[in-house]
């Protein structure tokens, strides 16, 4: 069982929200927020992530199965996340009404995170005692530090992360499954206009798997498109499932 942040009434539409790699249910507060006047949100910690479970796999296989018994309305995962609701989409299509992808295609990436994880691992949590001494500590780029250090349990010296296994399954988590099968429900590739993570090469490989997919952009917006406009971000969902 995921550990699950949820927003709005049991007996609103539900609402399925993703995250990405490094990331946790609580970095959609806000949007979860803001969206539970309309739907039940649920923004579940993924496996090795935050407070759910930590096991020896991370596939996209495994994280939709995770996924499913949370499932059952409207679908939106962003990066990794992303990847997990398309493979949920594409194997459970029962459980997926509509689906929103945010910046990210069901192709091979080539940028490994493992620099991001090797950092956390150098910082000696030991003489640690507040999160601005880990910050000094963690030698990644400035716009990162603050996203990882928010998963740094100061208290209990250790991070939120399975660092282990998400090294180990790196190539898995860059990569996406081979399924034969398609999701034939409403769906939307939203990306970032900054961002170069959903190419238009990419548009026949996203077509083959869902035949009804949109695309739209977010002007001004990078990979992080929900952080960098939240507002957008959310009128464009809300456009979407209305």
């Amino acid at each position: 069982m995921l550990h699950v942040h949820t927003h709005g009434s049991d007996d609103l539409p539900n609402l399925l929200i993703v995250h990405g790699l490094f990331g946790s249910g609580r970095n959609w507060g806000v949007i979860g927020k803001r969206l539970s006047d309309s739907y039940h949100v649920t923004a579940p910690d993924l496996r090795n992530h935050g407070a759910s479970p930590w096991y020896d796999t991370h596939s996209y296989e495994d994280m939709a199965e995770d996924l499913a018994p949370l499932a059952g309305g409207d679908v939106v995962g962003h990066s990794m996340g992303g990847k997990a609701a398309m493979v949920l989409a594409l194997t459970r299509p029962e459980r997926v009404q509509r689906l929103i992808v945010a910046d990210i295609a069901p192709v091979a990436y080539g940028h490994s995170q493992i620099h991001n994880i090797e950092a956390m691992q150098g910082v000696d949590l030991s003489q640690v005692t507040r999160r601005s001494e880990a910050a000094e500590l963690l030698d990644v780029k400035p716009e990162v530090r603050s996203f990882l250090l928010q998963s740094l349990d100061v208290k209990e010296k250790r991070w939120t992360l399975n660092l282990d296994v998400l090294a180990r399954e790196m190539d898995k988590i860059l990569g996406f499954p081979e399924i034969d099968a398609q999701y034939e429900g409403p769906t939307l590739f939203l990306s970032g206009a900054e961002s170069d993570y959903v190419k238009t090469e990419h548009r026949d490989r996203i077509k083959s798997l869902f035949p009804n997919a949109k695309f739209a952009k977010i002007p001004g917006a990078g990979h992080w498109l929900h952080a960098d406009k939240p507002r957008e971000f959310e009128a464009t969902i809300r456009a979407f499932l209305d």
